[in-house]
């Protein structure tokens, strides 16, 4: 009795977590900037250098200037996430928060 138990609920949390795998792999690009309220201005001029980038004829670039052009691209990532400062979760997080309160409630 307790195995079925530990299979109905073993498979009950498994089909809990599906739409969370369906949003991940949503096909729209990751938007990592708001364009349409920034924050402040160095948020601004990153939006502005990255619609830039995105203009760019890339076709005759050079690999060493492309690889330049990412590694702008990824530290402009990183400042815009700092300047967000929102609360992320990831998927083990939110698994151990459910189990806990499966377990006190």
């Amino acid at each position: 009795m307790k195995k079925i138990a530990l299979v109905l609920m073993t498979a009950c949390l498994s089909l809990t977590f599906l739409p969370l795998a369906s949003i991940a792999g949503s096909p729209e690009p990751a938007g990592l900037v708001n364009t349409t309220t920034p924050a402040s201005a160095n948020t601004n001029a990153l939006v502005l250098r990255l619609n830039e980038i995105k203009n760019m004829d890339k076709t005759n670039m050079s690999s060493s200037e492309k690889k330049a052009l990412r590694k702008e691209l990824h530290t402009m990532k990183r400042e815009v996430k700092k300047s967000n400062g929102g609360v992320y979760l990831s998927v083990g997080a939110i698994i151990i928060i459910i189990l806990l309160l499966i377990l006190l409630l």
